[in-house]
């Protein structure tokens, strides 16, 4: 069976799940998910289907916007109060290496750490920390937002488009969810083993 046709019979169902996965990781501070690699998928499969990028990245991009603007508000209204050391996903420490980020590059910040994984999950509750005003964070958001969809969705049309990569689209979708998952994967099984053996005992 043709993965290609196959996929199109998602339709709008596809662009539902690209749109949530891609709020959930920036807007309810879940950094694990693969918003990137979705998106990018996403614009090879439109390739391979005849449908036009714009539609997954402006998708991808309009939820990444939402969820950053989610992402600002929880951080104004609760604070480092969301954060704990012991946290399994919000840890003290992606939010201190986030607020370093922050300070260096100030609010243009946001829109490199749109391209940086884990980072780009903390930016905007470190935004709404600060002193930035909303005005200013909903800008640069909106910028980076676009940026990051546009410059993704156009990378996996372009690639897509190429003959053997359309033709051989089962094994490089497979290849992503490899390359997706495999950190999230290895990243458990370390943990597990630290709790499994933890130091002194």
């Amino acid at each position: 069976m043709d993965i290609s046709h196959a996929l199109a019979g998602f339709g709008s169902f596809a662009l539902v799940l690209v749109a949530l996965i891609v709020f959930v990781e920036n807007g309810l501070l879940f950094p694990f998910l693969p918003g990137d690699s979705l998106v990018f998928a996403g614009a090879i499969i439109a390739a391979a289907i005849g449908v036009h990028w714009g539609v997954v990245a402006g998708v991808a991009g309009v939820a990444a916007i939402i969820g950053g603007e989610v992402g600002f508000a929880l951080g104004r209204r609760y604070g480092r109060r969301l954060f704990r050391p012991d946290a399994r996903v919000l840890k003290q420490r992606h939010l201190v290496e986030t607020e370093r980020f922050f300070a260096r590059w100030g609010s243009s910040a946001i829109v490199l750490a749109r391209f940086v994984p884990i980072v780009r999950t903390y930016v905007a509750p470190a935004a709404g920390m600060s002193a930035m005003s909303r005005g200013v964070f909903t800008r640069w958001n909106i910028i980076s937002g676009v940026m990051w969809a546009g410059v993704l969705g156009l990378a996996g049309f372009l690639l897509g488009s190429i003959p053997w990569v359309a033709t051989n689209i089962e094994w490089i979708m497979l290849g992503i969810v490899v390359i997706t998952i495999a950190p999230v994967a290895v990243t458990a099984v370390v943990r597990s083993r630290a709790r499994s053996h933890p130091s002194g005992s």
